[in-house]
This record gives C-alpha cells, structure tokens and sequence, in this order.
C-alpha cells in the first residue's frame, strides 16, 4: 500500500475540491447536471451485481478464526469429482484429466486463503498453463467456469456437459478467485482485503510460486496471462510481477510468454474519452448530446492527472467524477444491456447467471471443493469498493517494458460492448509509446478468419495484437466460443493472422 495512501482530511477535500470545482462551474455555465442514475459507489456495485442475476448472501467472506482453519499447509487440494456430469459421445471422462480445487494460504497476509481450480489440458498436459483473471472488480472467476471457457457448462437441473469450445482444449487452465473475500476466497481479519494492484500481483505471484511447487511436471510449460474487464488493470500488473521475479531469480521461474486482455480497463484517460465517441457511433446519443457530455472531459482529464498512476485517495475524486460521463450515456440509453448494446435488460436483469450460484452452494459441491461451510460470494460489493482507489490507475503504463522484452500482448473486444468499448480498447494500444509503435500503427488490418468467415479484424506488429471480434459484447467467450478458442491457440502458436485476408480499415484512428 502506497505510503500516502492515508491522506490527511483536509488534504483529501483539496484533492476532490480541485476537480470538482471546475465541474461546478460547468454546472453554472452549461446547465449540467449530475443524472439521476448517477449513484455512490455502493449502490453501484450492488446494481451490477444485480444485473448478472446473481444474489450473493454475504458481501464478502470474512472467516470467524474461532471456526478453524482448513489446513495449516501452504497449499491444500483434492482432485474434483463434481456430482452428476453429463457426458457427451466424446469418450473423455473426468476421472482420467487432472481436475482439481484448492485453497492457497496467501504467504504476505495476515489470514488469507485464494481459492482456485484447476483443469488439465484434454489433449496434452505439455500444452501451455494459462491463468485466467475475471475481473469486477470482485467477481469470482467462477463466471468464466461456467458460462465462458471453461471445461463444462451448466444445464438447468443443475448438472454439468462438457463445453465442447472450453479452453483446455488446447491448454492446462487456471481460475483464481481474487482478489480476496471474491468467490470462495475468504480470510478472517478484514486487514487482508486487497486495495491496489501491488497486492493483488504479489499474491497472485507467490500463489503461482506454490502451485508450480506443488506442480512440477507444469513448470517449465509456456504460461499465459489472461482475463477481462477489470482485469484489464490485474493482468499487466501481474504480468510485470512475474517478469519482475523472473530478472531477479525469484523462486521458480515461470515461463511467462504472453498476456490477453478482453473487453478491459486499462488505460481510464483515454477509455473514458471514448464513450461519447462509441455511443455517438453506435447510435445510443445524438451528436448535440455528445457534445454536452463532453464538456465533462476536460476536469477528467484533470482528475485522472491527479491521480497518477500510484492509486491514492485523490483517485476516489477522478471516479466519481468521470463516471459522470459513463452515467450520462446510460441515463439517454435507456434499458440498454451496456455490456451487450444489442440487447435491452428486462427489468433490472441482463443476464442469467443464478445457475452458477445455486450448483455451487449445494452441499454435495462444496464437498466436493473442499470449502466446508464458506456460502460463494460470486461479485463482492466489499471488494469492489476496496479497489475504487486502484480504478482510476492507468496500467499502460508497465506494458511497453514487457513488450520490449519479447512478451507477447494481445487485446481483443467484442464490438457490441459499451462499458469496456473496442475503440477505447483500439485507442489505449495506438497511443502506447514502445519501440514499435510506428510499426504498429502502419500495420494493415487484415481479416480473422474462423471456418472461411470473418471473426474478426485483426491487427497485428512483433508482440503486440490487437482483434476487434464480430458478434460479441463483454464477455466474448460466451458470445463467440468458437472464436475465442481459435484465437486463443493461434495466438499462442504465433500464428494469430494465419489464413486471413486483407480488410477494410476499421481501428479508430487516434
């Protein structure tokens, strides 16, 4: 935690006073006002939550101590034998893959135990490990388990299938839920919630350091970072962590290849400036509305500078400020989905995912898990609002060291996502100052090709792509399965652009 995390309370109110003064003066001139949708960050966390359909009974998980620990070893697991898979003709039966659950006693806290599954690859356990980060912040990686890529699918009686595009297919997964009090990840002293991303990296790295101990035959196979929407901050954080312990001869060196990030927030000063832009594009807002949302940019901008990139208190000022911005598109949108703009949320809900919550609080599942009593919280309002100091950061800034050093970055957004837009996405990897930075941006765009149609367009210079994916909003393993699962094992095999065709430019210019 940064040493001037704790600011003072009157250097607090100066902080917050010196960007919302030149709001206020927008309000006198312009007649701009705060909408009505606009909400504390409390409220907004909950509405969200609500609208995944997910009810969570606690807010986070905090473990009474009195209650006794799970296991007083570093690392505890058990191979999965969830209840009542359905099989396909596939002639794969979970008893001959690797599945397992687990709790990893988190070394720097106080009480602190990530829990995480993992899956084995079903064709080669030399394929590579890749982690995946669902972000939130403070949703449980759970969600990208059951209704994204992982191995199995949820029926409506509640069983299992294989998911017949689950990203073990082609690599050995990993699902962590963090950061900590997210899914069934739990500590019992609330010092051990995580507000920045240099705790969140660092518990990340050194559950790694435990897993690949634990798991040898996987050490020494290429490792992937991947995940979306706030992960969009996670994953270049401890992506630099890893490379950071790799030059220093940290523990067990991991063999870091590459990062993917989805649908994510990584860069708010230029992410924030393009939603008037994609919402202008796309139809929601006309331009005269556009234009007087805009009026907002600019104390932002200054918002977002006093912010930095350390994550401090003056970062609360530079959120409530710019979702102004996010808030005054929705309240013109209406009941759009702003994760999906092709559909509208019937009531308060836009998506279904209570499945996930009723399969894994049933008793014979947690069982089965090993995580005793502890109920699932699948987003947590707690850890959500934790991280509101992190928000505001802009992560770009570590990803040029990794890029010059050869590690791999891919980018990749739906086109019908509105909260975490590909022209955001599109304009944060342009603007971003590495060696090959030109290179980059004179790149043609050329075609990503799934079964002889376009996916995708896809743009792609040495370690850095970038892939607009067709049909998809925020979560694009749901929406596109296919898609991902062959953009996932192209990309890994350095052969992103194969089989594709030159196409009209459509990357926003910057």
């Amino acid at each position: 935690m940064p040493a001037n995390m704790f600011l003072p309370p009157l250097l607090l109110v100066l902080c917050f006073c010196a960007v919302t003064s030149s709001y206020a003066q927008l309000v006198i001139e312009d007649g701009l006002r705060l909408p009505r949708t606009a909400k504390f960050p409390s409220f907004q966390a909950e509405k969200f939550i609500r609208e995944l359909n997910l009810f969570p009974k606690h807010d986070v998980n905090i473990r009474d101590p009195r209650e006794g620990d799970l296991s007083g070893k570093r690392l505890v697991e058990r191979q999965l034998s969830f209840p009542d898979i359905l099989l396909d003709d596939s002639g794969i039966s979970v008893e001959e893959l690797g599945h397992y659950a687990g709790y990893y006693n988190i070394a720097h806290s106080r009480a602190a135990k990530m829990f995480y599954f993992f899956f084995q690859s079903r064709s080669n356990s030399k394929d590579p490990v890749v982690i995946w980060l669902t972000g939130g912040p403070g949703c449980s990686s759970e969600l990208a388990v059951f209704y994204e890529n992982g191995p199995f699918t949820i029926t409506k009686n509640l069983s299992l299938s294989w998911n017949e595009y689950g990203w073990d297919k082609v690599s050995n997964l990993l699902y962590v839920d963090q950061p900590i009090g997210t899914g069934f990840s739990y500590s019992s002293d609330r010092h051990d919630i995580r507000h920045n991303e240099e705790g969140v990296s660092n518990d990340l790295y050194d559950f790694l350091q435990a897993f690949f101990t634990e798991h040898p035959e996987f050490a020494e196979n290429d490792f992937y970072i991947t995940g979306e929407s706030y992960a969009g901050h996670y994953i270049p954080a401890f992506a630099a962590r890893v490379h950071q312990g790799n030059k220093a001869g940290e523990g067990i060196h991991i063999n870091l290849k590459g990062f993917a990030i989805g649908n994510g927030l990584t860069d708010p000063g230029i992410q924030y400036k393009a939603y008037t832009d994609y919402a202008l594009d796309m139809g929601i807002i006309k331009k005269n509305e556009h234009d007087r949302i805009n009026k907002i940019l600019p104390v932002c901008e200054t918002a977002i500078k006093l912010c930095g990139t350390d994550g401090t208190i003056s970062c609360l000022a530079s959120y409530f400020v710019c979702n102004t911005i996010f808030s005054s598109v929705m309240t013109l949108a209406g009941n759009i989905n702003y994760y999906d703009i092709r559909k509208k949320c019937e009531g308060s809900l836009c998506y279904d995912f209570s499945d996930m919550e009723k399969f894994l609080n049933q008793k014979p599942v947690r069982d089965s898990l090993g995580v005793g009593d502890i109920e699932f919280v699948s987003c947590s309002p707690t850890v959500y609002q934790a991280m509101l100091v992190d928000w505001m950061r802009n992560l770009e800034a570590g990803i040029p060291t990794l890029l010059e050093d050869g590690v791999k970055l891919l980018v990749y957004a739906g086109e019908y996502d509105l909260i975490c837009n590909w022209l955001g996405n599109s304009r944060w990897v342009h603007a971003m100052e590495w060696s090959g930075q030109q290179s980059f941006v004179k790149s043609p765009e050329i075609s990503f090709e799934v079964d002889g149609s376009e996916a995708g367009v896809l743009k792609t210079q040495g370690p850095l792509s970038f892939l607009k994916v067709h049909n998809a909003g925020h979560m694009v393993p749901m929406d596109q399965p296919k898609a991902a699962l062959e953009m996932l094992k192209r990309w890994m095999e350095g052969s992103l652009s194969h089989s594709t065709t030159e196409s009209e430019s459509l990357v926003a210019s910057i």
